[in-house]
């Protein structure tokens, strides 16, 4: 890792909603340039990043795991996230450690909930963003779409990620404007205030070709630039300007053997955007030939001999057509080259990335005491600029941002002998393993083990102490699912005990803390996040049998002073700024919350119906007719 120049080194992250495709897209990438460790026919199905055993039963991510690939000569460090909403903080995580992102979005299903977050996510952490839109090919055979149908729809898909970045600009613009307006006159620091250029440029655009078109299930995919390539001697034209024409509304006039606008085109309503005539059809052609019965089979054929493409017979003679198709259309538009190729070139290496993401990671802080030594705010200034420019000299300060904790059986650390050497590397079931190294430049991505006993979840490590800590990771929610654990031998509580510190350490969201009557209190995101939570502490940390309480809620009761009547407090609900307001972790809602007494007139016949209404929740619920008059009493006190 260490003879990588940093130049020649990406540090990516693949983000997407829940089943998307972020490990299948792996799977391709490490079976093309990961050394062996994953054969390509098993791509897709042997899930390779999936390491835990609750990933592989359930089938979605729910760790962060990190792998590094050799593409040509670049050493790109490759970091899947999961898409589930429970795991969010492993995507903080996957996003602090990376100069760019792959944000995946399904051409079916289209933006989700968690499409947003990523989004934000790669926003807030100053990301470089490449869009990958995935399952084409469900656009072809399973909704029989058109070609310009599925144009529209990948339009459509492109201009609504532009749209949600947008968003994120204007909030940055307007946050800027606030800070400058209200800051005092001639006191603004420029250095930290960060206007983004009115230019209405979109992030994504395919004629630049940061937007590539993919199957990540049957390993093929393309941008722009493939076919510009191929059709630039067959159009008389060149790459570069096919490249731009072969996105948006640009139309080939055959007779002329121009690239014109659509009101330059012949042929009205019928013409077809360049993009839909010289790269959907043909694949649609393709895809028809091998599945349809009464298909053109000999298209496949000219497909092998145009691209000079190397395809064993047996594949070509396989019954299934789904299979030859996979085999002829992968080697055509391999995957790995499509998505590799587009992150050497669009994605920063980590010393360019740097000069826009140190404010983020590293903002210069506002010294309030003038009795601080000069030379230590001069030792802090000269490592904040030791980590923008990622100095690798010898006398440059070595610092290391510690995002996640790792929980490694001792099986699979490398053991070295008494003279250093390597007395094994262990490897599991799937060829997963840790291999040591020399050395690690600035801009690489490493494991670091013995620090177990130092930090709780992340930390910054310095050689000096004067260095400015890295700033918190931003979560997009907060845990909120809390119960009571405790063991159900209770000779075993010492187990529990150390198996929550354990969990508490390898697990970046979740909360354990100690209630006022003496509970072990464990928070998690949600209902999966805590499943998976209860697992390793049963299976791995603690090894024990546990009893888990029914989810803890917590009930709350004011104090508020009297109103005359209902209307005056409908008035100062509107006009008055008594109240409470946050706004949600992902910035996109304000609540303002105000409480007011109930009119006497509802607390009088709450007070006296509540056996009337104790007994018709208890006939809907069950058992749960004390617990509603209690509530009832508890409500209007």
């Amino acid at each position: 890792m260490g003879d990588f120049d940093a130049h020649k080194i990406r540090n990516i992250c693949i983000l997407a909603h829940v089943d998307h495709g972020k490990t299948t897209l792996a799977d391709h990438l490490i079976a093309a340039t990961g050394g062996g460790l994953l054969h390509p026919k098993m791509a897709g199905k042997l899930r390779f990043m999936d390491y835990l055993d609750e990933e592989q039963r359930r089938a979605i991510t729910m760790k962060s795991s990190s792998i590094a690939l050799h593409y040509k000569d670049y050493s790109i460090n490759l970091i899947d996230s999961p898409g589930h909403m429970d795991f969010c903080s492993e995507v903080s995580t996957a996003a602090r450690l990376s100069d760019g992102a792959l944000i995946l979005v399904d051409a079916v299903e289209g933006i989700h909930i968690q499409t947003h977050a990523v989004l934000r996510q790669s926003w807030i952490e100053k990301l470089t963003p490449c869009l990958v839109l995935n399952k084409i090919d469900r656009l072809i055979y399973e909704l029989k779409l058109s070609p310009m149908e599925a144009y529209n729809r990948l339009l459509r898909i492109v201009h609504e990620v532009n749209g949600i970045m947008s968003t994120y600009k204007s909030e940055k613009y307007l946050s800027d404007v606030d800070s400058l307006l209200a800051g005092p006159s001639g006191e603004v620091d420029y250095e930290n205030l960060e206007f983004i250029e009115d230019d209405e440029e979109d992030t994504f655009q395919p004629q630049k070709g940061n937007v590539a078109f993919v199957c990540a299930l049957d390993g093929w995919g393309f941008g722009i630039s493939e076919f510009a390539e191929f059709y630039a001697s067959k159009l008389g034209a060149s790459s570069a300007a096919l490249q731009k024409a072969l996105w948006g509304p640009k139309y080939f006039n055959p007779k002329t053997k121009m690239i014109v606008g659509k009101k330059g085109v012949e042929g009205g309503s019928k013409a077809r955007p360049m993009f839909v005539q010289f790269v959907l059809e043909p694949l649609w052609q393709v895809y028809q030939s091998a599945l349809e019965p009464d298909g053109n089979k000999g298209l496949l054929e000219k497909v092998i001999k145009s691209f000079n493409l190397h395809v064993p017979p047996r594949e070509l003679q396989n019954k299934d057509p789904k299979i030859v198709l996979q085999a002829v259309v992968s080697r055509w538009l391999p995957l790995s080259d499509a998505i590799l190729s587009m992150v050497v070139k669009c994605i920063p290496d980590p010393i360019a990335a740097q000069s826009f993401r140190i404010s983020r990671l590293l903002p210069k802080r506002e010294v309030l005491y003038d009795a601080v030594d000069s030379s230590i705010i001069a030792e802090a200034d000269l490592v904040r600029k030791s980590v923008e420019i990622c100095d690798s000299s010898p006398e440059a300060p070595s610092v290391a941002f510690v995002s996640k904790m790792f929980a490694v059986p001792t099986k699979m650390l490398p053991q070295r002998g008494p003279n250093g050497e390597i007395l094994n590397n262990y490897s599991d079931e799937n060829g997963s393993s840790l291999k040591p190294v020399a050395s690690a430049k600035a801009g690489d991505v490493v494991a670091i083990r013995g620090l177990g006993q130092h930090i709780l979840k992340s930390a910054t490590l310095s050689s000096t102490r004067n260095c400015w800590p890295f700033s918190s990771m931003a979560f997009q929610v907060s845990p909120t699912l809390r119960v009571a654990i405790e063991p159900s031998d209770p000779a075993d509580m010492t187990a529990l005990m150390k198996g929550l510190r354990l969990l508490n350490r390898a697990d970046p969201f979740v909360e354990v803390t100690v209630s006022s009557r003496g509970e072990h209190v464990l928070a998690a995101a949600g209902e999966v996040h805590l499943e998976r939570c209860i697992k390793d502490l049963k299976e791995r940390f603690a090894k024990v049998s546990l009893e888990v309480s029914p989810p803890l809620v917590s009930y709350k009761e004011t104090i508020e002073g009297h109103t005359s009547n209902a209307l005056d407090n409908l008035k100062s609900l509107r006009r008055g700024s008594d109240y409470v307001e946050k706004t949600t972790p992902n910035g996109r809602c304000d609540v303002r919350v105000q409480v007011m007494r109930l009119p006497p007139a509802l607390t009088k016949v709450l007070d006296e119906s509540a056996d009337i209404l104790g007994d018709i929740i208890g006939g809907k619920l069950g058992q749960t007719n004390r617990c509603a008059k209690a509530g009832f009493k508890h409500f209007t006190r």
